[in-house]
């Protein structure tokens, strides 16, 4: 029995099926703790350096795959694209994403990942924000604002973003300012494709996709 214990089993298996019993034993484990909540999905409890380097590069990777086909704009640049996209940010983005001079929300410090504050640094192209914004991200606070806003409205946005680092507090309110004031108004005449009186019924039947 003594010369049993010094067997390496590995070499008396075809090493596919170690591989097999091998991933089976692990999902069985995996099953277990998932099925004991040995987790902790608390926002307050940050995840195991190896768990945040796993979720953060599949989100990367997963955003940059999906961008590459987006055709961006050609007048994101456009005083009058970046001027409603800050009124958009301001009103949807600045809780979460903060903005010039702006203190950190109650929000803000409460989410895990924290949202990235985008006065600082924008590490994703206009087409990867294009699609963040769009579509959303998983298992943070980001949601698919695309449910509710059309192409061109998030194309503003993004032309909003690229310019946000460049900004100073004071820069910052005065594009505020000079923002489109009805955000309700802008969206609706957005989806109608027409200008709108604000006493104007709406036609929820004339809506139309944007294009990228």
């Amino acid at each position: 029995m003594a010369g049993l214990r010094n067997i390496d089993l590995r070499h008396h298996l075809p090493s596919t099926t170690f591989i097999i019993l091998t991933l089976l034993i692990l999902s069985g484990l995996g099953g277990i703790a998932i099925y004991l909540g040995v987790y902790n999905i608390a926002a307050d409890a940050p995840h195991y350096r190896f768990t945040y380097w796993l979720i953060e590069n599949l989100r990367d990777q997963s955003i940059a795959t999906r961008a590459r086909s987006i055709a961006v704009p050609r007048d994101l640049a456009d005083p009058k694209r970046v001027s409603a996209g800050a009124g958009l940010y301001t009103e949807m983005c600045s809780g979460c994403h903060l903005a010039p001079g702006m203190e950190k929300t109650e929000i803000s410090q409460g989410l895990y990942p924290q949202a990235p504050e985008l006065a600082r640094v924008s590490d994703h192209t206009p087409a990867q924000e294009f699609w963040i914004i769009k579509h959303g991200v998983k298992l943070t606070a980001m949601p698919a604002w695309g449910k509710t806003h059309d192409d061109k409205l998030i194309w503003d946005m993004v032309a909003f973003v690229q310019q946000l680092p460049k900004l100073s507090p004071a820069q910052y309110q005065a594009v505020i300012k000079s923002a489109p004031q009805d955000h309700d108004a802008m969206m609706m005449n957005e989806m109608e494709g027409t200008p709108k009186k604000p006493h104007d019924d709406a036609h929820p039947d004339s809506h139309h996709e944007g294009t990228h």
